[in-house]
């Protein structure tokens, strides 16, 4: 699980195809629930829209838990597939994307709808800050008091962080660190302290 970026905060942005009118807005979510809340929000603001379509992904846009978009009535394919796609390329994640289009009169065919909703999107994106995310784990680590200071070592090797230590029988700590290193973290904490300290993986 590597660094990804996700969206820092909300953007608008309105282009114009052949007279018809798409308002971009892009908003951080971070569950299904929350994206079709804002979802609904645009249909109330906007009744009289000819479309209201949007795409959603959450976590990481390389692996995503969870991703869906929708055309509402456009030409399947036409829309939310190509919203979607913009927000995977462009590798905004924790991110909803909704295009409400009013249309001006003038039909844009499959191709030219793919188009006006892609660049719709990728101008909002254009626009959008983008904030680092890098995914930590919690460990819980027991050792010996004579072994703790070089536990506090490792975990600084890592730019980890403690959150808790109680004191026992033996020392307990409980450290967030990268989940991308936390195998060669306890791979290190068992070889320097000789096989003495246990590792475990917090829920």
């Amino acid at each position: 699980m590597s660094t990804y970026t996700i969206l820092a905060e909300a953007i608008e942005s309105t282009t114009e195809e052949k007279n018809s009118d798409f308002l971009t807005f892009l908003h951080p979510v971070t569950s299904r629930d929350e994206a079709m809340l804002q979802v609904e929000q645009y249909r109330k603001k906007y009744p009289d829209a000819n479309h209201v379509c949007w795409a959603y992904v959450i976590g990481n846009t390389r692996q995503p838990q969870t991703q869906a978009f929708s055309d509402d009535g456009e030409p399947s394919g036409t829309a939310g597939k190509p919203m979607l796609h913009v927000l995977t390329e462009r590798e905004v994640g924790n991110s909803l994307a909704v295009v409400v289009r009013y249309f001006g009169g003038v039909k844009l065919g499959a191709g030219g709808l793919v188009r006006a909703y892609s660049a719709a999107v990728s101008t909002a994106v254009g626009r959008a800050q983008l904030i680092a995310v890098t995914p930590s784990i919690q460990l819980q680590v027991t050792v010996d008091f004579a072994k703790e200071t070089k536990i506090r070592h490792i975990v600084n090797q890592y730019q980890g962080h403690i959150l808790q230590v109680d004191y026992a029988t033996h020392v307990t700590l409980e450290i967030s660190l990268a989940a991308a290193d936390a195998e060669l973290f306890s791979q290190q904490v068992i070889n320097e302290t000789a096989g003495d300290a246990t590792v475990q993986l917090l829920s």
